[in-house]
């Protein structure tokens, strides 16, 4: 294990304008600061089609790429806009690729973003879906609602919002290495669809 964390933060936003790229940006910058070295996973550079258990590798895209940027990780940083009360297909694509070699005993820290009101189903969604990979989910997430005043080109003008966002940078380095809970009897029953 190295002593410097290194943190990926995965944007699960496809636009070219995207307030989830801003403040996963934000949340990473205050991970650096924290003593990380991050890496910011834009899936727009990546090639991922609709998972298919029955492709080839060498026909998923980009796919194999992604997840051993995600297993090399200590802590990961998630971020999504909230679509239909849930986080989106693009992010949930990437997710279908990783399974609990990427995740299992991860650090996980979550952030969600909305036009509305607090994005806190995304979140729920998120937090369920790393839970099922055994990852280990922070307590703090940080949600940006009314996210087209809450950040103007490119810059928070919501301090409050500013400020959870860089805790949670600052979060899921302090806790890149905590040590897993013991095993439990939901986690042993918890193996994924082997059939």
């Amino acid at each position: 294990m190295s002593e410097t964390p290194h943190v990926v933060a995965i944007c699960g936003s496809l636009r070219d304008e995207s307030v989830t790229r801003v403040a996963l940006e934000h949340a990473a910058d205050a991970a650096e600061t924290a003593g990380a070295e991050t890496d910011l996973l834009d899936l727009r550079e990546y090639d991922l089609p609709a998972y298919d258990p029955d492709v080839d590798d060498a026909d998923a895209g980009d796919a194999a790429r992604l997840a051993r940027e995600v297993r090399e990780a200590d802590a990961v940083l998630l971020g999504s806009p909230m679509y239909h009360g849930s986080y989106s297909s693009v992010l949930k694509t990437a997710l279908d690729y990783c399974g609990f070699d990427e995740f299992e005993n991860k650090t996980v820290g979550l952030l969600a973003v909305s036009g509305g009101s607090f994005p806190i189903t995304a979140l729920e969604h998120l937090r369920s879906v790393c839970r099922a990979l055994d990852a280990w989910v922070l307590p703090h997430q940080a949600a940006v609602p009314r996210s087209h005043s809450a950040v103007r080109d490119g810059t928070f003008t919501d301090e409050d919002v500013a400020e959870r966002v860089r805790e949670l940078g600052r979060e899921v380095v302090g806790y890149a290495f905590i040590e897993p809970c013991p095993p439990t009897p939901e986690s042993e029953e918890n193996v994924g669809a082997v059939e």
